[in-house]
């Protein structure tokens, strides 16, 4: 357990920032699952702008430290990837 004022302040913050960060992760990946479920059903057009609405949040995503610079791009390459193939 925290004694000191300033690890008692650390663990509140701690806190704050997990759940903010989880709802960040949380609206990443739903994103990518519309881009995803688009792809799966065919639909060209609803599967590009999924994937240009998922762009800017994974990118966002990298900015605030949720996730890795290389996690982002692989995600980004796989899903631009897939959207493409529909063609």
């Amino acid at each position: 357990m925290a004694n000191t004022p300033q690890a008692k302040k650390r663990i509140r913050r701690n806190e704050r920032r997990a759940e903010i960060n989880g709802n960040r992760i949380g609206r990443i990946r739903t994103l990518v699952k519309k881009v995803e479920s688009a792809v799966a059903a065919g639909d060209k057009a609803a599967a590009v702008s999924a994937l240009q609405t998922v762009q800017p949040e994974l990118a966002r995503g990298v900015a605030r430290g949720v996730l890795h610079k290389n996690t982002a791009a692989r995600k980004f390459s796989r899903l631009t990837k897939a959207v493409v193939a529909l063609a």
